[in-house]
Order: structure tokens, then C-alpha cells, then sequence
């Protein structure tokens, strides 16, 4: 497809993905994946009045305050869509003070955050449509921001979550306390497994957060292949997460490039050719936890030896996106082996493109601390699942 035919499209009439060069995805996602401006910044605008209402109302006649509200999923990352894109506020009020308190107090918080909210709608005036769902649930309030002008919106899930993190620094890391206590309960016979992601919602969006603007770019675009394949699939099975796939153009990005300009096709290329090698993925990341605490160390090693893909979260341990056998991986491959013969994958000349040479596993950083070194089999068993060279 040339330039003059994309053209022809409208912002809300995208070009077919399948038939669009390689040598012009940067324009694509320009023209079609980046939201408006004008939008993000109503949208910036609406969540400070609505944050800062709550914050100064919810639980004003008690002792209990707001320590924080932390926006997350999506437009919290910087890698929103133009349309369909999600986004979280985490409120973290102070009666919430462990981690299966959350589970106890979290219908009553989140009966006055709707309380609140319905008071903002009426109180604030907004640039965008805001508008709280009618849906009641024990776990989760909703609501979304539209602009009617634009036809942009993002719809928000509102989660109370205990602050295990305090007042946490941009790029420090956690107390190994944080993570050995998560540990615990995650391997007690309490069904609370995957309960506590939201408590670890700023670590997951700054993760996101600080990456190069490209790159970013890079994640919407993957994002864009995915929800075309979920419109395709999803009778045929349930995928992974969206989170799975921005973790893994992520890593595909650190282990080819790290460059902060990039060919666009490339890293996409790359990321479709590690989903097509699903079955051999093990990733995960030090930048929170790492393997020089004991327990935390013994828990990852159990962790990578799981049945593949292993995705571990890199901002708390027991999150695996990768899932094993959980979702369907393999439907999602057999779409990305079809598509790495698209225009998208060729350049200006008309020849494919070269991915970056990525592994398909993490390498296990050398650091044993005061334990011994691995045993044989230990080691057997690292080297024949790609863990260490």
C-alpha cells in the first residue's frame, strides 16, 4: 500500500495493518494508534479533579484517610490506544493495613469511593463525558471519559489496595519484606493467589513509564495486532493477557536494541517471532527483587522451572503472564507465523526485514549470596531450559 492510499483513510477508518509497509508503521501508528492530544490532556485534567476529589472526601467524617491514588493499566503507561484503552486508579486508603485486609475491607471502601464519585459528577465540571457505571460489583467500581467531539475514550476501574510500597521513590527498589511476605501468603492454602497485582501498581507503570517514546509506540502497535487476533479468536479460546505481550516487546527491545530510535518493523517483527517461539519463553527481570535474598531466590528458581512460557511481573514475583499452559498461546503463534509474511515486515526496497538476535529466556545472573553454589542437577537442569549458557 503507498502513502497516497493510506491517506485516503480517515483517522477512524484505519488502513489494513496486513497491507501496510513496513517502512511506513511509524506513520500508521501516528495517524491511527496515538490518541488525540487535545484528548489526553482533558483526560489528564478529569483524573487530577477526580483524584484530588476523592482524596480530600472519601472517609472525611472518620479517622481514615487516602494515602495515595496511583493510575495504572493503559493511559498510565503512556501506551493508550486512540479507542478501546483501559486505565486503573488504585486507591490506597489507610484502613487498609495488610494484605488480606484488602480482601476484608475492600466492598466498604469501594461503597464510599462510588458515593464520592457521584458527588464529583455532580459537583465538577469536565471537558469529557464522565460517566459511572451502573454495574455493582464487590471487587471493583467503574467508570469511563469520553469526548464526543473526537470519538476517544478510556474507561477506568477503580481498586482500593493496601500500600505495601509507603511513599515509594521513582526507581527504588522495594524491602525484600514486601516480597517474602507476598510469598508466604501465596504459597499458604488461603485462596488468595493473584489478589494483590493492584498493591503493585506504580511499580508496574513506572516500569513502562520511563521507556523511550519509540518504543512505547512499539507497544501500541503490538497491542493493535492483538486486538485484531482477539477479535478473530477469541471463540476458539481464551489468549494471554495484553500484559504478556507489552512485557515481551519490552524485553525484545532490551535484549535487540535498547536503542531509543529504532525501525519500527524490526521490533515488531521481532516481538511476532518470539510469539511464534512461545514454548521456549522464560522471562523476568531483577529491577525489583532479585535472586541475592534467600527466600525470594528459591521462590524464582520454582518459578522459572514452571511449564512454558514463564512471564514473571517484574514488579512482584508471583504474577506469571506467561501462564504455561493457562491460555492459548498457540492459536495466537499460528497467527503470528502468518502474519511475519505480510507488507508490514518489508522496507522501502521491497525485502523483508532482519529481526533482532533475541533469546528466548533470561539468563541467570551469577549471585547465590550465602547459599551454595547450584548442584549438578540444578545446573543440568537450568542449561536444558535455556537458563544458562
Amino acid at each position: 500500500m503507498t502513502t497516497a492510499l493510506i491517506r485516503r483513510h480517515t483517522e477512524t477508518e484505519p488502513a489494513p495493518l496486513f497491507e501496510t509497509p513496513g517502512h511506513l508503521l511509524d506513520k500508521f501508528i501516528k495517524d491511527f494508534l496515538q490518541p488525540n492530544k487535545i484528548f489526553l490532556d482533558q483526560l489528564h485534567k478529569a483524573v487530577n479533579t477526580i483524584c484530588t476529589f476523592l482524596k480530600e472526601n472519601c472517609f472525611r467524617h472518620s479517622t481514615i484517610k487516602v494515602h495515595k491514588i496511583v493510575q495504572g493499566g493503559s493511559a498510565g503507561k503512556g501506551t493508550a490506544l486512540k479507542t478501546g484503552s483501559d486505565a486503573d486508579l488504585v486507591v490506597f486508603p489507610s484502613s487498609i493495613k495488610s494484605f488480606t485486609s484488602q480482601v476484608a475491607e475492600r466492598t466498604s471502601v469501594i461503597n464510599e469511593i462510588r458515593h464520592q464519585l457521584e458527588a464529583c459528577q455532580q459537583e465538577k465540571n469536565f471537558e469529557v463525558k464522565f460517566e459511572i457505571s451502573k454495574r455493582t460489583a464487590p471487587r471493583v467500581l467503574s467508570f469511563s471519559l469520553k469526548s464526543e467531539d473526537l470519538n476517544e475514550s478510556v474507561d477506568f476501574d477503580v481498586l482500593p489496595a493496601f500500600n505495601v510500597l509507603g511513599q515509594l521513590e521513582f526507581g527504588f527498589k522495594p524491602s525484600p519484606a514486601v516480597y517474602t511476605e507476598l510469598i508466604s501468603l501465596y504459597k499458604s492454602p488461603s485462596p488468595l493467589r493473584g489478589e494483590f497485582s493492584t498493591c503493585f501498581t506504580e511499580l508496574q507503570r513506572n516500569f513502562v513509564l520511563s521507556r523511550p517514546t519509540k518504543l512505547k509506540d512499539l507497544i501500541r502497535l503490538v497491542k493493535y495486532w492483538y486486538k485484531q487476533c482477539e477479535r478473530k479468536l477469541k471463540i476458539k479460546g481464551s489468549l494471554p493477557p495484553k500484559y504478556a505481550l507489552e512485557l515481551l516487546t519490552i524485553y525484545a527491545w532490551e535484549q535487540g536494541s535498547r536503542a531509543e530510535d529504532f525501525d519500527t518493523a524490526i521490533g515488531f517483527r521481532t516481538v511476532l517471532e518470539l510469539v511464534t517461539r512461545y514454548q521456549q519463553l522464560c522471562i523476568f527481570w531483577t529491577v525489583n527483587y532479585s535472586f541475592e535474598h534467600e527466600i525470594i531466590r528459591n521462590f524464582l528458581l520454582t518459578q522459572i522451572q514452571k511449564p512454558r512460557p514463564v512471564i514473571l511481573d517484574p514488579a512482584e514475583p508471583t504474577g506469571d503472564v506467561g501462564g504455561g499452559d493457562r491460555w492459548c498461546w498457540h492459536l495466537l503463534a499460528k497467527e503470528a507465523s502468518e502474519w511475519l509474511f505480510s507488507l508490514c515486515f518489508k522496507d522501502g526496497a521491497g525485502n523483508f526485514v532482519r529481526p533482532w538476535n533475541v533469546p528466548a529466556a533470561s539468563q541467570i545472573p551469577i549471585i547465590w549470596g550465602a547459599r551454595m553454589p547450584p548442584t549438578v542437577n540444578e545446573m543440568f537442569s537450568f542449561r536444558s531450559r535455556g537458563l544458562l549458557e
